[in-house]
């Protein structure tokens, strides 16, 4: 695990830009607080942090290798982990390949010399990749199939420069010729529209991120090409009458292997423990390897906005000990610039706030916890998947009658009983859902920016992405959009960036090759049945969780920030935020303070709304203006924990 960061120069220039590397580096200490330093050939520099996990004595980075012929033909250096790591170095030995370190980065680049590009397709983990090939004089970047792992990168006069933070290549602005501050519109409108910025984009302009997904190659002088090597097609197969159970042991199955490859490192590993199924189930397996595991989890005060108690319960039931942090809403307050800036774009997801704490909790005894995140993605959680199914009569109304009830629809009055339905069903998939985070339809957007082009909406977004998934059905449809958006947009830069912040490595389980392949084979009936979601991960944790947890409805870190935003805890904060962010020929702020002042929990609840525009002035604040100090600290975190 290490932030990466790295030049490869446009004129051979690679020794003058040391000097840069070396300043941007402390901006990503806290996701390698253990080691760091610099290495360079005429043509490139990299950077590195690292956050031991593996090999501690050794597989220190850049990592140099070469067949016998030429050996320091390559140099790696990568974020993440490889789990299967000791399986690809028997592979590859048995080929003829010999290894110098223990470590899970070698297999990576012995690889590719073996495989080539192809070697992403044998990697089990979360990885952003930087392979430079000093003989070909090109640069190999990649990124994980899911997106766990980020990887920034700009093209300039002076050459592509490549990070797995933002905040650093920023750092370096005046040496790459990148414009620091200039906010890239489009992007903002997509960041309103969704609540994250989506892959491909940044809030800054010219400054970009490999896909999830993805291989790109790079030589001096060129351009960025990139290729997409994960296409997840879903292919669904019947499941036979009386077949049932052995589905569901084939999830269990693969499951519980990938929480044991999980486990594998050289510190020692917990876990997140909410009151949900997946959180549960992993922690449950984990314990099979670590009888003394330790749990985590976070909650606030008020009544109704915490899984503390459920979390205590289940941490009870499978035995292990267990730490709680409660989070007070001045605590809220103080630490969001601090995790803006860690995120390097807003996320208005105000989760990350208390996931911020818990981890920060968790790093005091721990340098590794696993967690559930995926598995709504992956086995059908959200309950906005039903939809389809309470819908499908729409399907069998003809056109002409369909086009009459969506007028009527549109002409009923706000809250009247049945408009929402009549608007819904009479609306295509692609137009109606774009993920699970909508917090302005386009005419609320349009009050608060009101320059938008309409053609910037989120169909801009998610119409190729739905383009890739035509043919299936349409709650397979949803899983595979929220694949490249939600879940890639939000539900993983907060797990991979505030985790980080912590200098703390979150592991996801669930997101593995392994239990991808079982899962996207599941027909509709096995994740939506029996008003469930998850039918089918829940059926075969049967045996392995608590049962008070198995068909508990997730909830994860809940935030209580719409009482909050109403209250004395946030609203003079807001107000603040609002009246002194110079943001004023972006936003309508008159629109905004508006907004706050008929915001209700209940009546008028703009929260959503509100949070999203609040994030991105405090970005706006600390990244644009200058005006607002994140008051990062400086650690200094042992070698070993």
């Amino acid at each position: 695990m290490c932030g990466l960061l790295g030049i490869l120069t446009a004129r051979s220039d690679a020794a003058d830009l040391v000097p840069a590397v070396e300043r941007a580096l402390p901006c990503m200490r806290h996701r390698g607080p253990d080691e760091a330093g610099t290495w360079n050939d005429a043509d490139l520099v990299y950077g590195f942090n690292r956050l031991s996990i593996i090999d501690l004595a050794h597989s220190h980075q850049p990592l140099a290798w070469g067949p016998e012929d030429q050996p320091e033909r390559y140099a790696l250096t990568f974020n993440g982990e490889i789990y299967n790591y000791v399986e690809l170095r028997e592979e590859l030995t048995a080929a003829g390949y010999t290894f110098n370190t223990s470590g899970d980065g070698e297999p990576i680049v012995v690889g590719f010399h073996h495989w080539g590009a192809d070697v992403v397709k044998h990697l089990r983990g979360m990885f952003g990749v930087a392979i430079w090939d000093t003989v070909e004089k090109k640069l190999f970047l990649a990124r994980d199939q899911f997106g766990i792992k980020p990887l920034y990168y700009a093209t300039t006069g002076r050459g592509t420069v490549f990070a797995s933070e933002k905040k650093t290549i920023l750092e370096m602005a005046p040496e790459l010729g990148v414009d620091a501050k200039d906010v890239d519109k489009r992007a903002l409108v997509h960041y309103m529209d969704l609540q994250y910025v989506p892959e491909p984009e940044s809030l800054h302009t010219g400054i970009r991120r490999i896909e999830s997904g993805c291989t790109a190659t790079v030589s001096p002088g060129g351009k960025v090409e990139q290729t997409r090597y994960f296409h997840p097609n879903f292919p669904i197969r019947p499941v036979p009458k009386g077949g049932e159970q052995a589905v569901f042991d084939r999830i269990a199955e693969a499951l519980e292997d990938s929480v044991a490859k999980h486990m594998r490192a050289d510190v020692t590993v917990g876990s997140f423990l909410s009151g949900g199924i997946d959180s549960t189930a992993i922690a449950t397996l984990a314990k099979r390897h670590n009888p003394n595991l330790l749990t985590f989890t976070t909650g606030f005060e008020r009544e109704g906005f915490s899984e503390v108690d459920v979390a205590a319960e289940s941490a009870a039931a499978i035995g292990v000990e267990h730490i709680v942090k409660v989070v007070s809403p001045e605590e809220f307050a103080a630490a969001i610039p601090k995790i803006i800036w860690y995120l390097d774009d807003p996320v208005a997801d105000p989760a990350l706030v208390p996931l911020y704490f818990v981890a920060a909790e968790a790093r005091k005894r721990v340098k590794v916890v696993l967690s559930g995140e995926g598995a709504d993605e992956l086995f059908g959680g959200y309950t906005i998947y039903k939809e389809p199914l309470s819908l499908a009569g729409f399907d069998r109304v003809p056109g002409p009658l369909k086009a009459g009830l969506a007028k009527l629809g549109d002409a009923l009055p706000d809250g009247m009983r049945g408009k929402s339905l009549l608007q819904r069903g009479t609306t295509p998939l692609e137009d109606r859902y774009y993920g699970n985070a909508r917090s302005f339809n386009w005419e609320q957007l349009q009050r608060v920016l009101p320059w938008a082009p309409r053609e910037w909406d989120h169909r801009e977004v998610t119409a190729p992405i739905y383009a890739r998934s035509e043919g299936m059905d349409p709650v397979t449809r949803m899983q595979h959009l929220d694949l490249f958006t939600w879940m890639r947009g939000d539900i993983l830069v907060k797990a991979d960036k505030i985790t980080m912040a912590n200098s703390l490595e979150l592991r996801v389980p669930f997101l593995d090759r392994e239990v991808f392949k079982v899962a996207e084979t599941l027909p509709v009936d096995m994740r939506i049945a029996n008003g469930t979601t998850k039918y089918a991960l829940r059926k075969a944790m049967e045996q392995i969780v608590p049962a008070h947890v198995l068909n508990r409805r997730k909830l994860g870190f809940p935030v209580p920030i719409r009482h909050w935003l109403a209250g004395d805890e946030l609203r003079g904060w807001a107000e603040d935020v609002i009246r002194e962010s110079q943001t004023d020929e972006l936003i309508d702020k008159a629109q905004v303070l508006q907004m706050l002042a008929e915001h209700h929990p209940t009546e008028r609840d703009h929260s959503r709304r509100l949070w999203t525009i609040l994030a991105f002035m405090v970005w706006h604040g600390i990244f644009i203006e200058g005006r607002i100090d994140p008051g990062i600290e400086q650690r200094d975190y042992p070698v070993q924990l």
